[in-house]
């Protein structure tokens, strides 16, 4: 795991590699604590669904990062007590929009295999 601060995170685990932004937001207060709260998130989501397959890390990091845009927010535990599991739920599904994207058009991939 490798926190990138305000360029979000990277996961590596055995073969498969993850990264994600850190989740936009208009004003950051205090980035005291993010770290923590990414942590906290993380271990506490993988500890709540007692599975550590590649897709609940990556969904794990996910919600770290959500939790850690709470917390920089507000100064002290303020942002984090604000953050309720709606949106949270917000946030986590905000982010993964912001990584998801549509395959390649099919007409260009047959144009780049036949090249």
């Amino acid at each position: 795991m490798v926190k990138k601060g305000e360029y979000g995170a990277t996961l590596v685990a055995g073969d498969d590699m993850f990264s994600i932004p850190s989740y936009p937001l208009p004003n950051v207060v205090d980035p005291t604590g993010a770290g923590d709260s990414f942590a906290g998130g993380m271990v506490g989501y993988l500890a709540r669904r007692d599975d550590c397959s590649a897709m609940r890390l990556r969904q794990s990091v996910v919600f770290g990062t959500a939790i850690a845009s709470a917390a920089v927010e507000d100064f002290s535990l303020d942002g984090l007590r604000r953050l309720g599991l709606p949106e949270l739920a917000e946030r986590y599904e905000a982010l993964r929009d912001m990584v998801s994207f549509d395959p390649i058009d099919p007409e260009l991939a047959a144009a780049c295999s036949s090249a």
